[in-house]
């Protein structure tokens, strides 16, 4: 889209939708999670070199558009000549094609407008094409290295940090305890991860070993986000951290002590 946009001396500009259709139209909205939040989306994007992001409002009405009323609201409101899809998109609430919409009486015809689909991606090691239903899945796997080649980048939680019960640094090893800021955002699956750790204030990025789970060794009860960073010792409690998830380690696990529990994640730290 964006080569489309230089080409024609034109704007690239991704229109999306919140909140997510899907927990508006109630669809499994009980389990849904976002891979990422309005914020991180728009950041991405511009990095890509998209030029404008709109969020637009999506309420039950506004699903109720047909495809053609879709695509004269994208051209009213944001002048387009060009509207770019992806190959299994579907607009409107009659969920037409790429290819349909190309083909609407209104718009096939004319000359300063056009939709182009994009060819699916594809997975070459699992024979799938890349999607968000298929990130979502290496994801909920704890496959966060294939999630993150699909991605094209580490996938990312970000929060901050918030005062735990302390029990890691009197076994040594002392943990940043992550309140999401947006609180849909997906978990990867409970176990132990190699992770980058960015701290606002910090002119460098760390390494650092996540848990994710319920602490089964104390009896924990609440899912948490525990990241130990190596080689940090600062009082970082209320401030933003963003952890990027870079392999999966282990399984979360019960050990009989603490003492048990001290020697694996010296072993956990070896392997980080």
């Amino acid at each position: 889209m964006v080569s489309s946009a230089r080409e024609r001396g034109e704007e690239a500009i991704v229109v999306t939708l919140w909140p997510h259709p899907r927990t508006v139209l109630q669809q499994d909205a009980r389990d849904f999670r976002l891979l990422t939040s309005v914020e991180e989306k728009k950041a991405l994007l511009k990095d890509l070199g998209i030029d404008r992001v709109e969020v637009i409002p999506f309420t039950k009405e506004f699903a109720r558009l047909r495809a053609d009323e879709y695509l004269r609201f994208l051209r009213k409101s944001f002048g387009a000549t060009m509207v770019v899809m992806g190959y299994d998109n579907r607009v409107g609430s009659d969920q037409l094609t790429a290819d349909a919409c190309a083909q609407l009486p209104e718009f096939a015809h004319r000359i300063d407008f056009s939709v182009l689909s994009c060819a699916p991606l594809p997975d070459y090691a699992h024979g799938e094409a890349v999607s968000s239903t298929q990130i979502r899945k290496a994801i909920e796997e704890g496959d966060v290295e294939r999630a993150n080649k699909m991605l094209g980048y580490d996938y990312p939680l970000h929060g901050v940090v918030v005062s735990g019960n302390k029990l890691g640094r009197t076994i040594g090893f002392p943990t940043a305890n992550m309140q999401l800021y947006e609180p849909l955002k997906l978990l990867p699956k409970d176990g132990v991860y190699a992770v980058e750790v960015e701290i606002q204030g910090q002119d460098r990025n760390y390494k650092g070993m996540c848990n994710i789970g319920v602490r089964p060794t104390v009896d924990g009860k609440a899912r948490t986000i525990e990241t130990h960073i190596l080689d940090f010792d600062e009082d970082i409690y209320g401030l933003p951290i963003r952890i990027k998830f870079k392999k999966r380690i282990r399984d979360e696990i019960k050990f009989e002590s603490l003492d048990a529990l001290r020697q694996q994640l010296a072993l956990d730290r070896q392997k980080v």
